[in-house]
């Protein structure tokens, strides 16, 4: 009676894993299907970089924040700029068409150094970074490790200083060995579209999200399984990281404009963009009254005004 349980538990598991798979695959061929890359792919020290430019001008790069890509950008902002700017935006190491950089995760500078590498490949002349919540740190990575390789700051709702809250149970699971291989493939395979909306209207509570963003930003692009264990592991070791860079936001000289809501209960303004403004010399804040955790849409020409300058104060207007 053992033996045929063992027999029948071996064999429901075993089936349970290939429909995970298969249905894991399916989605993640469908998600790539629907959303193709937007852009253009380079070579970086053996990495594929994505990558979409628009416009003429002075540079400007774009760096999207966790669970994205560059879809984010290229929704709105990239051709409200394209006018006076050649604006570039990466999808981040290991999201969007972008290949991963470090299995551990521990990636900042790499994703720094990277971003920074395409840029000079691509021939951007010292380019204005702009980064949004995870994308903001890795602009302030950039800014402390390349500081002769770019122009200017702009940081949208940037994680920037140490917080004492504790890494989410997503994370904790989906970051962990286990939860590497157990969860993660079921979450491709089953997490229903309900959830994925869900989770689009919390990041931009409480602004409602613009109208056509769900069906254009791709989410599903973010639940392909090496997309969520990239993301899950840059999010865990997200704390750690900022707390051995934040003490060398001093040596950041270059214009820097700082913008926060006031509302973004994601990145809270205390925490990270008030501190910020204090230890780069010379930099501007501008707090958004109302508005949460996705200024570049919901406060746009707020954000299109700190470009411009940065831009200005930068000598390249």
């Amino acid at each position: 009676m053992a033996l045929k349980s063992l027999v029948w538990l071996v064999g429901w598991t075993a089936a349970l894993t290939l429909t995970t798979a298969c249905t894991a695959t399916y989605r993640e061929t469908r998600a790539e299907a629907r959303f193709p890359p937007l852009g253009q792919f380079l070579d970086v020290n053996g990495t594929q970089v994505h990558y979409v430019t628009k416009g003429s001008g002075p540079d400007i790069v774009l760096i999207h924040g966790a669970s994205g890509n560059l879809r984010d950008f290229t929704f709105s902002l990239v051709d409200k700029l394209a006018d006076r700017y050649r604006v570039t935006a990466f999808d981040r190491p290991g999201l969007g068409y972008t290949e991963r950089v470090n299995p551990e995760g521990k990636t900042l500078i790499e994703q720094a150094t990277l971003l920074a590498d395409a840029s000079d490949q691509l021939g951007l002349q010292k380019p204005m970074v702009l980064g949004q919540s995870y994308g903001g740190a890795v602009a302030l990575a950039w800014a402390v490790e390349r500081p002769d390789s770019l122009s200017a700051l702009i940081l949208l709702a940037a994680a920037s200083n140490p917080w004492t809250s504790d890494l989410s149970l997503f994370y904790k699971v989906t970051s962990s060995d286990l939860g590497s291989v157990t969860v993660v493939p079921a979450l491709t395979a089953f997490v229903p579209n309900a959830l994925v909306d869900s989770a689009i209207e919390s990041v931009f509570a409480p602004q409602k999200e613009p109208e056509g963003y769900a069906d254009y930003i791709g989410a599903p692009l973010t639940l392909r399984r090496d997309t969520m264990r990239a993301n899950a592991m840059q999010r865990a070791n997200l704390l750690d990281e900022i707390t051995a860079l934040h003490t060398r936001y001093g040596a950041i000289t270059v214009p820097t404009e700082i913008l926060h809501g006031d509302a973004d209960t994601t990145v809270g303004l205390s925490i990270h963009s008030i501190p910020l403004s204090q230890q780069i010399k010379g930099a501007t804040l501008t707090v958004l009254e109302g508005i949460g955790h996705m200024p570049h849409h919901a406060a746009e020409p707020e954000v299109i005004d700190a470009i411009d300058r940065a831009a200005q104060r930068a000598g390249l207007r």
